[in-house]
């Protein structure tokens, strides 16, 4: 009864394990507000200006979310450039939104940044990189979904298939985990000094303001590690558990002593008379 219990938990923790990628999944640009990374602009002399106070960067795209005008989305797809929509943000408000390339110039020197340097051209081209491997988020998802469905089996072959699948699920979801914080801690440090004031791309002088934060889907990513994780130490157990419990059960049916035969419960038998009847 334990054991069945605690199965149902692991089982649970595989279905949220895969609720939580999901919402990871349809982050910007499907739901604008549910992002991986938040940009925040503010600009005390040049307000006006910036007509997009932040950006959200999601798994298959970006979105610019303005104050009081409509939000704008690049289309979902595989890979962008973060770099290209901060840029845009920053220097190029109102341009049609589009991160086809890692040209990082068009910018002028009317106090906005400049970023075609070397280092800032292969971090944007990194970064853009590493946005390809967004795909393995809908892969862990669909991982995770596939090991709850064996898990609802609660048999032997089906929990250590359920088993096996969510550990497959769980690295699957810290290597996407890991690549989401390296991408955009590149893109983190680069925003900070970019408006930090330090070296040619500083801003000082200006007054702009960029702050760079970790957004919902990125602490979604990282429950859904950890559920997955608990959920296939918890599969894995009580399915070892369950078995070892059975082989004990049939080994103690097997070596259980036979008492003498009696009569005790049969049937009367008629005596037999004359060795005839």
């Amino acid at each position: 009864m334990a054991l069945g219990f605690l199965h149902h938990i692991g089982t649970f923790l595989l279905l949220s394990a895969t609720v939580l990628l999901i919402v990871t999944c349809i982050s910007a640009p499907v739901v604008n507000d549910i992002a991986l990374m938040h940009v925040d602009f503010s600009n005390g002399d040049r307000s006006s200006l910036f007509d997009s106070p932040s950006l959200a960067f999601g798994t298959f795209g970006w979105c610019e979310n303005h104050n009081e005008a409509a939000d704008e989305c690049t289309d979902s797809r595989l890979g962008y450039s973060p770099y290209t929509a901060i840029v845009r943000a920053m220097g190029s408000s109102g341009n049609q939104i589009d991160d086809t390339d890692d040209n990082l110039g068009g910018i002028d020197d009317d106090g906005y940044i400049t970023v075609d340097s070397d280092g800032d051209r292969a971090a944007a081209v990194t970064t853009r990189k590493l946005t390809k491997a967004m795909i393995l988020h809908p892969i862990a998802c669909g991982l995770n979904f596939i090991a709850f469905m064996l898990a609802l089996g609660a048999g032997f072959v089906g929990s250590l298939l359920a088993s096996l699948v969510a550990l497959l699920a769980f690295l699957t979801t810290c290597v996407i985990m890991i690549i989401d914080f390296v991408l955009f801690s590149i893109v983190r440090a680069h925003v900070d000094d970019w408006t930090g004031g330090s070296g040619n791309n500083g801003l000082t002088g200006t007054g702009m303001v960029a702050r760079a934060r970790y957004g919902s889907a990125a602490w979604t990513t990282l429950a859904s590690a950890i559920c997955s994780l608990l959920g296939t130490i918890i599969v894995f157990f009580t399915c070892c558990s369950g078995r070892l419990r059975k082989r004990r059960e049939r080994r103690g049916v097997a070596a259980a002593p036979v008492g003498p035969k009696t009569d005790y419960g049969m049937p009367a038998r008629r005596r037999r008379r004359f060795g005839i009847f």
